[in-house]
């Protein structure tokens, strides 16, 4: 039996710089938006300009929590796959930077 389609809403990317360094897009996730599947094709950093709590899909059907906090950055590998979900009822945002030096 196959899953139950479902339909989120988009989480709003507002790319504010893409030079041939770098690439640094502001996310902002309304209460039950989505990015969508995706791979980070670069090493990337996420400095949360809101507190908020993440639901991570991850290959193979695992899904986590994860809870970011405004200032505290995290620092991520290339090649990381998943979709990001507020499951919340506030909305959270951060800035993504992708590093371009550095591919996966």
């Amino acid at each position: 039996m196959s899953e139950p389609l479902r339909c989120r809403i988009p989480a709003v990317s507002t790319v504010q710089v893409d030079d041939e360094t770098s690439r640094v897009t502001r996310w902002d996730f309304p209460p039950g938006s989505e990015t969508g599947w995706h791979r980070h094709g670069w090493a990337y950093l996420v400095v949360p300009v809101t507190d908020g709590t993440m639901t991570l899909e991850e290959p193979g059907g695992a899904t986590r929590e994860a809870t970011i906090r405004a200032g505290v950055s995290y620092s991520r590998p290339p090649g990381v796959e998943h979709n990001v979900i507020n499951g919340g009822t506030e909305p959270f945002s951060f800035v993504e930077i992708e590093f371009k030096a550095h591919p996966g």
